[in-house]
């Protein structure tokens, strides 16, 4: 669905970059690009804000694509 809007996910990095700028995700979760050695076994990684701290998650793809948004960046 990014691809198709023409947003790049955030990878993992780049989410704890973001996280610095302020507090995302204190109440959600956002889905992160997965290195292709994690995707290819099934696996998607997700990140949150909670207490205080970032964390980034792992999750089957079909369980964790269904309830979760994604974090992006558009370059112009």
């Amino acid at each position: 669905m990014a691809a198709e809007i023409g947003i790049e996910p955030l990878d993992e990095e780049q989410y704890r970059e973001l996280q610095k700028l302020g507090s995302f995700d204190t109440k959600t979760q956002s889905w992160l690009k997965t290195p292709d050695e994690i995707t290819k076994l099934g696996g998607a990684l997700f990140g949150d804000r909670r207490y205080g701290r970032v964390f980034v998650y792992h999750n089957t793809a079909p369980c964790f694509y269904r309830g979760r948004s994604f974090r992006g960046m558009f370059r112009i």
